[in-house]
């Protein structure tokens, strides 16, 4: 899924509309978190919630939509509570009835951009003290609605935002099936548990024992006794206007190739990015990577469909560049972070924040038990544009490979070295990916090596497709037409143009993948493999089916069922050897050009 900032997001042009739902006047007191307390403790101000946006993948109204938008609050208990100035100035959370209401259309000025006047919009709504501090809008357009469902960061998390997103997709299906029954809150599914339940839950815990304290205060200390900073100067320490970098590291390939590596170094995917993450750190600072480590506190599966803020604060400090000592590091975090923060942080009178504050957070959504079709919706996590003075980094792991946002404040010192570490950072994890064990071939006792073609390369699997022959100055207009034609493969993302290197650097194999989605034999996925060559001095025993098995895992990779290799010819000879390999006769087919 994209991350991307309000300024940064996505949006087409149309009418903006808000849905203004009604609150009651303040109920019964509820827990606050500890994270809570110090979010709201803030106080009002821009900038502090966070978002989900997708398009409605069918046809649909404004008022089916916030009938659905009713009934996913009557099911989450924190989109039912608001904040207010307790007596003393901290905030008290509080119960609240929510219903029905009116839908307002927010005039879009001229000159001015949709994503000022939504963020204008989202910044009124959904303040820490607002009751309620969530507000549901959508750009409605001839092609229809594109949703963007924000709240104040204290009441949820990314995680929960893919629950709303989820449930409102639900209710609204609920709606179509049968449009004499609207998804209203009588009818609405079974109410989770709800966040202040895990908050009093967590305040019920027993103190932390004193090694996890102890701990902490070595890492406080370590960092001149606040929470972990940046290590290299982000210019005046006070708040400047930010400058949001989103980058996409990873493709699914290279995503897979570097869990490959993980796996076979027997660490998580987390910790070899903790490992290049490091080694960056040490390059450019000469220190060990230290930096506030949320982690989920969703302990077990009671709370995977609840929407709240289930995360916790931690603290990484990983001081080796080498994977066991990175999944040691990463264990710590977690283990650090499983305790009630109030009690731990007590010394410090709470949380010891100081400008240049350097926080990661990683999220697999693969892995999660919530899923959306981030794709079909184009969903998109939007974060509010703010003023800072610390250094976030957010990772999301999804089908589409690693993505990363970071937020620094917008000085030349921090653009230098902020955008100078995230340089390395990413040239690291991709020189990582290419030299993972999945690219490896080991055949009679040979190395090879199979990567993604690049276009310096087409010369090389031209010569290889002409079996061999060079390519003459009167072949150059054929080489043109290659490279073009290398052009369109590689911009279509179902495409993958692998070749094969010797031990020399040599490229002596090339194949094209392709993945082709079907309605066919029950809706499965096919792989096809074409244009399989290896130049003669390399047709070793095992080459091809080597590169025929790194296919096969590339496929179930990408979720394809079936495998169809495509040859100009298939004589008895090569009949056999693909027979060998658990190929069969297909359909017969025929071919003209057109």
């Amino acid at each position: 899924m994209r991350l991307t900032n309000v300024t940064h997001l996505r949006l087409p042009f149309g009418r903006l509309w808000g849905y203004d739902v009604s609150a009651s006047a303040l109920g019964r007191r509820l827990p606050v978190s500890f994270d809570q307390r110090l979010h709201v403790g803030a106080g009002d101000r821009p900038g502090s919630w966070m978002a989900l946006s997708f398009s409605l993948p069918a046809r649909t109204s404004r008022e089916s939509i916030a009938d659905a938008w009713l009934s996913v609050i009557a099911r989450h208990g924190t989109l039912r509570s608001a904040f207010a100035r307790g007596v003393d100035g901290e905030p008290v959370l509080h119960e609240i009835e929510i219903g029905p209401g009116d839908w307002m259309e927010h005039h879009v000025g001229p000159g001015q951009a949709v994503n000022d006047a939504l963020r204008d919009v989202l910044d009124a709504a959904c303040a820490p003290y607002q009751p309620p501090s969530h507000r549901l809008c959508v750009l409605e357009t001839a092609a229809g609605f594109t949703v963007v469902i924000a709240a104040d960061h204290a009441h949820v998390d990314m995680w929960s935002m893919l629950v709303i997103a989820r449930d409102l997709l639900r209710a609204l299906d609920a709606g179509r099936a049968d449009a004499n029954l609207r998804p209203t809150p009588e009818r609405t599914p079974e109410p989770v548990r709800a966040f202040v339940e895990h908050t009093q839950a967590l305040l019920d815990r027993d103190a932390a024992p004193e090694p996890v304290r102890q701990r902490w205060e070595e890492i406080i200390k370590d960092s001149g006794g606040v929470m972990p900073q940046f290590p290299l100067s982000l210019g005046a320490p006070r708040p400047h206007r930010e400058r949001v970098e989103l980058r996409d590291v990873f493709a699914p390939d290279d995503a897979a190739a570097f869990a490959a590596q993980a796996r076979n170094d027997g660490v998580s995917t987390l910790a070899r990015a903790v490992v290049a993450m490091t080694a960056v750190t040490r390059e450019v600072a000469d220190r060990p990577l230290r930096a506030v480590f949320p982690v989920h506190s969703r302990f077990d599966d009671n709370w995977h469909d609840s929407v709240g803020w289930f995360i916790t604060n931690s603290v990484l400090e990983s001081n080796v560049a080498e994977p066991h000592a990175a999944a040691a590091a990463v264990k710590e975090a977690v283990q650090l972070g499983a305790w009630p923060l109030a009690d731990v942080l007590a010394p410090w009178g709470g949380m010891p924040v100081a400008p240049g504050m350097f926080a990661i957070s990683w999220l697999d959504l693969r892995r999660l038990p919530v899923r959306i079709d981030s794709i079909g919706l184009d969903a998109q996590y939007v974060s509010a544009a703010t003023d800072t003075d610390g250094v976030m980094l957010w990772f999301i792991l999804d089908e589409m490979g690693l993505h990363l946002r970071c937020r620094y404040p917008d000085t030349a010192e921090a653009r230098a070295n902020v955008g100078g570490w995230l340089d390395l950072l990413v040239a690291r994890l991709q020189a990582d990916a290419r030299s993972s064990i999945r690219g490896q071939l080991h055949v009679a006792g040979q190395t090879f090596r199979l990567e993604r073609a690049g276009r310096d390369d087409v010369e090389a699997i031209t010569a290889l497709l002409r079996d061999g022959r060079s390519v003459s100055e009167r072949e150059r207009e054929d080489l043109d037409r290659a490279e073009a034609a290398f052009t369109a493969v590689t911009r279509d993302t179902s495409n993958y143009l692998a070749i094969v290197r010797d031990d020399t650097g040599c490229i002596v194999a090339t194949m094209q993948l392709t993945v082709i989605p079907g309605l066919s034999r029950g809706g499965s996925t096919r792989l096809l493999i074409d244009a399989l060559r290896v130049a003669s001095e390399a047709r070793l025993q095992g080459l091809i089916e080597a590169m025929i098995e790194w296919a096969h895992d590339f496929g179930r990779g990408r979720g394809a069922r079936l495998a169809h290799v495509v040859s100009d010819d298939l004589p008895d000879r090569t009949s056999a050897f693909y027979a060998r390999l658990g190929y069969q006769p297909a359909q017969v087919g025929m071919e003209r050009y057109i």
